[in-house]
Parts: C-alpha cells; structure tokens; sequence
C-alpha cells in the first residue's frame, strides 16, 4: 500500500514538474516543439519510459500511458521572455546531468515561474527609442529625424507597457500606442521639428512589432504543429492589424 501511495506521489511529481517547465515556456514565447522537447526530456529523465504530450497556446496535455496518469494544464497568458525560456532548458539540462533531483527542479520551477526576469522599464524604454531612430536611419531616413523618432519611439513603447499592464484587453495596447505614435509624429512635422512623417512612424513602430511571435508561428508550422502555427500567426496578424489601424486613424484625420 505505501509503494502505491509513493507510486502516485511520483506520478504526480512528473507531471507537475512537465507541465509547469511547458506552462513557462509557453507563456514565455517559446517555440512548440520546443517545449513538447523539454518535456519529454524531463518526463525521462525522472523515469517515465514513456510520454504524450499534446501542446496547443491555450492548453497542455501530457499523459504517461505506462503509469495511467494524465493531467490538464491551460494557459492564460501569453508575452516575449526569451530569459525564461532560456532557464527552463538550462534546469531542464541539469536535471538530465544529475545536478538536482526532481523535487528540487519543480521548487527552482516555481521560484522562476513567480519571479519574472524583465529588464527594468527604464531600460526597456531607452532601447525602444534606440531601435526606432536607428532602424529609422536604416530604412531611408534622415539624420534631422533622429532624435524626433527616438523620442517618439520611447513615448510609443511607454503607452504600450502601462496600458499592458493595466487593462486586459487584447491588442488595444499595441491600437493605443500606434495612435500615439502617429499622433505624434504628426505634431512634431507640422511644428517643423521632424521632416519626414514616414519615417519617424516607421522607426518608431518597430518596438511594437510582434516579430519574435511571427517567427515562432514559421517554425511550428515547419515543424508540424500546424494548430499552434495557425493560432500564433493569427495572434501575431491581429497583433499588426492593430498597429496599421492606429496609424490609419492619423493618416486619414490629420494628413
């Protein structure tokens, strides 16, 4: 009887342990495959002789058919955090090395699941302007336009983050912070403090670009997973959609 009990504790514990490191990676923007990979490696390594594993970007499903267990696990949120990702396969290739037990992968699991490794915002505002005058420079544009697109840039990525974080509606962050965006650059050519109106939006908007999502929606679709690619491409379009109507908006009351 105490075997049994032992028995389903560990069953559990793989389980657990599988999904939780997918969940992230998931959340995180890691690629399907991907995930599915880590998992099964995980499930092995901690003695399962074998897996099932189904992955979609709303659930995950995993079921060790030798041991009669299957669990649920959905997903709610979905953003771009290489990092995790990153620390996921680097625990996941520890526990295939021995370095730690798998009680202790699921306790580091948890800790990286509740401690989010972002850069602070300032930092990621800094870089959003950076991308923008630069990218600006590199698709055409003029020097005179370097620092309007760099600050049109900066207050674009910041409407974007604060409206993120404060309201769950989706892609009205990415429709609000293009609007600005336009706004802006429209204010800044019609006071004469910027010349090209193109390329001061072009730049700018590149912050808000969902290109690791259209990426990933590529290579699961390259490697089978037409189900997620689909979703995630979909994702990704209204995604840009809500940029190009932002822009639009401007376009059409204010030029």
């Amino acid at each position: 009887m105490q075997s049994e009990v032992v028995c389903v504790t560990q069953k559990n514990e793989i389980l657990d342990t599988c999904l939780m490191a997918g969940r992230i990676m998931i959340e995180s923007g890691s690629e399907m495959y991907r995930v599915e990979d880590t998992m099964q490696r995980i499930a092995h390594n901690a003695g399962a002789s074998a897996s099932s594993i189904f992955s979609t970007p709303t659930g995950l499903f995993m079921a060790l058919p030798a041991q009669d267990a299957v669990q649920i696990q959905p997903i709610t949120t979905r953003t771009i955090n290489l990092e995790k990702v990153d620390r996921v396969n680097a625990l996941s290739r520890q526990f295939a090395e021995h370095k730690v037990t798998l009680h202790q992968l699921h306790q580091r699991l948890e800790m990286l699941d509740h401690d989010v490794p972002f850069f602070p915002l300032w930092l990621q505002i800094i870089a959003a302007a950076v991308v923008s005058c630069t990218l600006m420079i590199i698709y055409g544009g003029v020097w005179a336009d370097f620092i309007p697109s760099a600050v049109v840039g900066a207050i674009g990525y910041a409407v974007f983050y604060f409206i993120r974080e404060r309201l769950a509606v989706s892609f009205l962050s990415e429709f609000m912070a293009a609007f600005t965006i336009g706004l802006l650059s429209w204010a800044l050519v019609h006071w004469h403090l910027g010349q090209s109106l193109d390329m001061i939006i072009i730049g700018a908007v590149m912050p808000l670009v969902p290109g690791v999502a259209i990426t990933n929606a590529v290579r699961d679709m390259l490697a089978g997973h037409l189900l997620s690619g689909l979703a995630r491409g979909m994702e990704a379009l209204f995604s840009v959609s809500a940029i190009g109507i932002g822009i639009a908006l401007i376009f059409r009351f204010f030029s």
